[in-house]
């Protein structure tokens, strides 16, 4: 594996409010089940990979605005205690994601976890159809889904997408080709097409 990703020990990096929610085992948690996490250094900054033994829940940078909610409610929807890892799902990842970053891997094979609404599901295996190296504008993703007048509601939940990158929302795009909104921030946007439309002829031919 190369050097593009790599876990790190810097627990102390996240946000007070982040440490806090992985630390309480309470919080809506019944203490079954278990989440395990790891610190992942990018090229695009830190982000924290969280796995079940079942798939990968969350892939977030942790300077995100929304990063601490995603913590809760990802607590709360699987009913789980975030604990550190690793485990064989976060294992993969780290080496799938060295891989993509280092231009040898166009698609993911580690398996999701991804708890929400049944629209927001449909949603994210839309995103999922998204070939590398190309982007869809939200209006092509509302007719994808079967409901054209749903453009806004699937933006919404483009943005609660807690995988980044894996789930690729960064390749949807305004009707106009205006980048939009993406909750890593537009530079990350923009590196992440610009990357991958940039790089399609190093794959060689499908």
């Amino acid at each position: 594996m190369g050097t593009k990703v790599k876990k790190v020990d810097a627990f102390d990096e996240l946000r007070e409010e982040a440490q806090a929610v992985i630390n309480d085992r309470k919080f809506f948690t019944d203490g079954s089940s278990i989440i395990n996490f790891e610190l992942l250094e990018t090229p695009l900054g830190k982000m924290l990979a969280c796995a079940t033994d079942k798939g990968l829940c969350l892939l977030e940078f942790i300077d995100r605005r929304a990063f601490v909610t995603e913590l809760k409610d990802l607590k709360r929807l699987l009913r789980a205690t975030i604990e550190p890892g690793p485990n064989k799902i976060l294992k993969q990842t780290e080496k799938e994601l060295d891989e993509y970053f280092d231009k040898k891997r166009k698609k993911f094979e580690m398996h999701l976890v991804t708890p929400g609404t049944d629209f927001q599901n449909k949603v994210w295996e839309k995103l999922l159809d998204i070939p590398f190296g190309e982007t869809r504008s939200y209006k092509q993703q509302s007719i994808a889904v079967g409901n054209l007048g749903a453009i806004r509601a699937v933006g919404t939940a483009n943005g609660a997408n807690r995988i980044s990158i894996i789930v690729p929302c960064h390749r949807v795009i305004g009707e106009d080709g205006n980048l939009t909104g993406y909750g890593g921030g537009l530079k990350r946007k923009r590196w992440l097409l610009d990357f991958e439309s940039g790089n399609l002829s190093l794959f060689g031919e499908e």
